[in-house]
């Protein structure tokens, strides 16, 4: 496991598939959720980077199916995806809470 910050994509890439498997069009919404719409995939990027992903091991295919004569597939965490998203999330977590500590904004809600 690489000790590098995950790249914004692949982060929101594994975080979309943690709860549950999903097809490239449902991975691209729940993106576009999590990133709060600032995070828009378009389709070339998203499969590329799940090919990516499947190649390194972090994700898997869970299921194909055929709909409207075309295959869908449906991606899931691999254990080794879902070890990587636990460490970069604790780190991320670690890092915020630093942030937090030397901004003195403990407890109180940010201001524009």
């Amino acid at each position: 496991m690489s000790e590098r910050a995950m790249q914004e994509p692949t982060l929101l890439l594994l975080t979309a598939l943690a709860d549950e498997p999903r097809h490239g069009y449902a991975i691209a919404r729940e993106v576009e959720k999590i990133s709060g719409g600032r995070v828009r995939m378009r389709t070339g990027t998203l499969y590329g980077a799940l090919e990516r992903l499947l190649s390194e091991g972090l994700i898997e295919v869970h299921a194909e199916e055929v709909v409207d004569s075309r295959l869908r597939r449906t991606y899931a965490l691999t254990a080794t995806g879902r070890q990587s998203l636990a460490a970069e999330a604790q780190r991320i977590a670690a890092t915020a809470r630093e942030a937090t500590r030397r901004l003195g904004i403990a407890g109180k809600p940010a201001t524009a």
